[in-house]
């Protein structure tokens, strides 16, 4: 009860302040307030800090220096005709000191003073450090940029609800000056994987986000209407089949850095708005991908961070070393001691192990599939340490290349950390035929399970028949990739406005 009437009493607070805030607003454009657009900002507060700090106060008195910046009033403290407030902007806070002689008593007594906590200023003044040490600014020019109509949240009772925080991101980062670095972070890693493959002579290409068919992966896909060709279309999934098309056409090293799109579940794992990159190299296989993602993991953390090691919640990473390399067959029995080889090699007694663990096994379903749902559930999450794991199943890896010693199982690799998928890549099928037969058999399989999210892509099959050359691709999750690089727990903390329920006003 006393919390309801707490926060009762907050709502009252902020809604008689943002009474009081428009009514400001108003008497300023009465006075001739038109939102000013003509300042320009110099420099940025972090830039002055840095550049500064070390400066004594003799030091700074002898420079005289002048700086212009802008940004957020967060805090204030009137002392008579004297005056205290810190602007911030999105990298750092500094003080400013504001004598009323300075900028005359009218404006100070009747501006200045009527402003408010979140107001946007712009400051020029000199440079100068207090006794205590604090660089600040004497300001001798200031002037509002618009008008704070609302409190900022911390205020009163600060912006502590997670889903506040998602869905008004903009307030998060006002109040939480550590978000802007994680996010600065996530530019940065995105530039440096795009360097990266650049440098390594691949071509950065677009592929449709918008098509007729969403193939390359099995998922739920958005679905949407073009009105003027009278069709159906969806949002992409996946591009793999474009940018295999592409290899076709000739191109030889490709990769495409962008968005997909899953009509499915939201956790701290998935966002059905989500990054990938994909890549591909003409004449070249499984393992020369594995080695590529090593390559890359390890130039991007000693540009950016300047070590290999990562620190990840409770978890320590060394990416300058080589990742473990584990079988399916030889994960699931690593972490299933009472697992034998051969046990998964008869569908009887795989049956058995799965509904042992709580598996609810689909009708129709091959042994394949019911081992990778085994690995899936016993062995993901346990899986630390970067590992790549490989050969598997056929029946899960429609588009990947038959073993050349075992025909049940692929070429193919997920890359795990932490107990995420990050990666998963494989020497692609280039037998036509083979590709044929496996989308006819996914389809005949999907309408006995009624599964509405298998199509059969004949433009693809169409250009198979022209000849892949041997071709190995890789997708990787950008976002979850981030969260491992940034130390973040949830998806949601990488993405700055991830998807939400609808807010129930």
């Amino acid at each position: 009860m006393l919390e309801k009437n707490n926060n009762n009493q907050y709502s009252d607070i902020e809604n008689n302040e943002k009474i009081i805030r428009k009514t400001k607003l108003i008497n300023m454009k009465k006075t001739g307030f038109s939102f000013p657009n003509n300042f320009k900002k110099k420099t940025t507060i972090e830039e002055i800090n840095q550049k500064y700090k070390h400066k004594n106060i003799h030091e700074l008195e002898a420079l005289n220096i002048t700086v212009s910046i802008a940004g957020r009033m967060t805090q204030r403290r009137i002392i008579g005709k004297a005056s205290f407030f810190t602007l911030q902007d999105i990298e750092g806070k500094i003080q400013i000191y504001i004598k009323e002689k300075k900028i005359s008593s009218e404006f100070y007594q009747n501006h200045f003073k009527k402003w408010d906590i979140g107001d946007i200023l712009s400051v020029i003044g000199i440079l100068f450090k207090t006794k205590t040490g604090e660089l600040s600014i004497y300001c001798h020019t200031l002037e509002i940029l618009n008008k704070s109509l609302k409190p900022l949240p911390n205020k009163f009772h600060g912006l502590s609800n997670q889903e506040i925080r998602y869905r008004q991101r903009y307030l998060d980062l006002i109040s939480n000056k550590k978000l802007f670095s994680v996010f600065k972070n996530r530019s940065n890693i995105i530039m440096a994987i795009r360097n990266f493959m650049i440098e390594n002579n691949f071509l950065e290409v677009e592929t449709p986000m918008l098509q007729n068919i969403p193939g390359g992966a099995n998922a739920r896909p958005f679905i949407t209407y073009h009105n003027e060709i009278k069709t159906k279309m969806y949002l992409r999934i996946a591009p793999e089949l474009y940018l295999k098309k592409l290899i076709i056409g000739g191109f030889e090293r490709i990769f495409e850095l962008n968005r997909n799109f899953r009509n499915e579940g939201v956790s701290s794992r998935h966002n059905p708005e989500f990054t990938m990159m994909e890549a591909y190299i003409a004449y070249s296989n499984y393992n020369d991908m594995m080695h590529l993602i090593e390559n890359l993991f390890k130039n991007i953390t000693e540009l950016l961070f300047k070590t290999n090691q990562i620190i990840y919640d409770k978890y320590h990473f060394d990416f300058s070393q080589p990742f473990h390399r584990l079988t399916m067959k030889n994960a699931i029995l690593k972490f299933n001691p009472t697992i034998i080889l051969s046990d998964l090699d008869d569908t009887n007694k795989i049956k058995k192990i799965a509904k042992s663990i709580g598996i609810t096994i689909k009708e129709f379903a091959e042994d394949g599939e019911i081992i990778t749902e085994i690995f899936e559930k016993t062995v993901e999450k346990k899986l630390i340490q970067p590992t790549f794991i490989t050969e598997y199943p056929v029946e899960v890896s429609p588009l990947a290349r038959r073993n050349n010693i075992n025909k049940n199982v692929t070429d193919r690799f997920e890359l795990f950390i932490a107990g995420y998928e990050i990666a998963n890549g494989f020497s692609e099928l280039n037998d036509v035929q083979d590709q044929k037969n496996r989308f006819l058999n996914q389809m005949h399989k999907s309408h006995k399970q009624e599964d509405k999210n298998i199509f059969y892509d004949e433009d693809y099959i169409e250009a198979l028949k022209y000849g892949l050359p041997p071709t190995s691709g890789l997708g990787i999750g950008i976002d979850r990739l981030i969260m491992i690089l940034t130390n973040q727990i949830s998806i949601r903390d990488v993405i700055l406005f991830p998807t939400l329920r609808p807010s129930n006003k």
